[in-house]
């Protein structure tokens, strides 16, 4: 007997971040925009071992984007003018699931709070979670 497949998945924010920016870069690898990661109080413990220096890896709803539509499986990326792509090759925030993904460097931790670089968030976007950044081969610092 196979199990049933969920037809809906509901997340709730962890935290949301805190940037006085106004924009930011549409990735995290050009951005030297800076903020903080505002965790819920009852999510502290697991900050625990996170360490000024390190990076994490911040999973986000693109709270502002518009909803999607089958005309958006094809979009043409504004750094790339008349090319063509498909969703899932680009990091538009336009996408069935408006799940974000990005990279961060830890600059501060005070309790509940960790000040980060490289934001690509927009102030007041909800953080669904945040991982380790460990990729196998990866000799970035």
């Amino acid at each position: 007997m196979s199990a049933q497949k969920p037809d809906r998945i509901c997340y709730q924010p962890i935290g949301w971040v805190k940037t006085k920016a106004r924009e930011v870069p549409r990735f995290y690898k050009i951005s030297k925009v800076k903020g903080e990661l505002h965790i819920l109080p009852k999510y502290q413990p697991g900050l625990k071992d996170i360490k000024p220096g390190e990076k994490i890896c911040v999973l986000f709803h693109f709270h502002k984007s518009p909803p999607f539509e089958e005309k958006h499986l094809i979009q043409e990326p504004p750094h790339r003018p008349g090319e063509r792509r498909g969703v899932f090759s680009t990091c538009s925030p336009v996408r069935p699931n408006a799940i974000g993904l990005s990279v961060l460097k830890v600059l501060e931790v005070n309790g509940n709070v960790l000040k980060v670089e490289g934001l690509d968030m927009l102030d007041g976007t909800p953080i669904l979670d945040i991982k380790p950044y460990k990729f196998e081969g990866d000799n970035e610092p």
